[in-house]
């Protein structure tokens, strides 16, 4: 079967780069002003204009794909007869992955033959977005299906994730810091760094104090983790800071000759729960 690689907007990917490369996307919603929004990369809101209204105070919220979207989503592939394989958000931070998995058994029952493979990245954005990436190149090169699901699940506990916020609150919304730890690091300027671990979880990690340092220690972790950074292409996504993800990029290229780096704004649904001016690097390492 002739396979195909299947994604979710979570991925953070350029919308040019999806159109380019003719990749199959399930947008994910969001709620915004009142108004139900595709994740779509920036072209239903733009991505400014979401951060600006968080900024002012909008509160978005997000909901998880059920299986019955999953299945239409599927379908066409299953009925051409080819190898699906979807990279999927990690199920550490969403429901989607299991409601991914019970539409593949769905179209099992109608479509015996059927091959749908389901990966749990165990990543998120651009993280999720950069295993894409390389997914992708493999298929355009010719590898078959089995080469494919090999690399990615051989290299997504390397794919490393880095963050850091602005906004404690955000943190606070989702579950991650308590209201109390919220409130006295706002105040002392106090910046988390966090990761996504090896069971797809957004962790926090330590801290700094204010966002220069913030933002040098991304690059630090990058310095001792990063393995052969000459074939690496590194990514950095920011939620409407464009100005510190250039100044990212300026320090990895002062001392690493990667073969390129991509910025690119964070979507709405991950940026719900960042909140503007997060910051996030991927590239891989020796582990997570």
């Amino acid at each position: 079967m002739n396979p195909v690689i299947l994604i979710d907007s979570c991925a953070d990917l350029p919308h040019h780069y999806v159109k380019e490369h003719n990749i199959p996307v399930i947008h994910f919603m969001y709620r915004f002003g009142g108004l139900d929004y595709l994740d779509d990369f920036g072209q239903s809101m733009g991505y400014k204009a979401f951060y600006n209204g968080v900024r002012n105070g909008e509160m978005p919220t997000t909901t998880q794909v059920n299986a019955d979207v999953y299945a239409k989503f599927f379908t066409p592939y299953v009925k051409e007869k080819r190898s699906i394989i979807y990279l999927c958000f990690s199920s550490a931070l969403s429901g989607s992955y299991n409601s991914a998995v019970l539409a593949r058994n769905i179209l099992l029952e109608k479509y015996p033959d059927a091959d749908i493979t389901i990966i749990d990245t165990l990543s998120a954005s651009m993280g999720e977005g950069l295993l894409v990436w390389y997914a992708v190149d493999l298929l355009e090169k010719g590898a078959g299906k089995d080469e494919i699901i090999q690399w990615v699940e051989s290299n997504k506990p390397k794919l490393a994730h880095w963050f850091t916020v602005s906004d404690l609150n955000h943190l606070k919304r989702g579950g991650r810091i308590s209201g109390t730890s919220a409130f006295i690091g706002t105040m002392m300027d106090i910046k988390p760094i966090l990761h996504v671990d090896e069971e797809g979880r957004l962790i926090p990690a330590f801290k700094v104090k204010g966002r220069k340092k913030s933002v040098r220690a991304l690059f630090e972790k990058m310095e001792e983790t990063i393995v052969h950074p000459e074939d690496q292409i590194v990514f950095i996504c920011h939620a409407d800071a464009e100005e510190d993800a250039n100044h990212l990029a300026d320090m990895i290229r002062s001392k690493y000759k990667v073969k390129d780096i991509w910025i690119h704004p964070m979507g709405p649904v991950i940026g719900t729960h960042a909140g503007p001016d997060s910051l996030c690097l991927f590239f891989l390492a020796d582990k997570r």
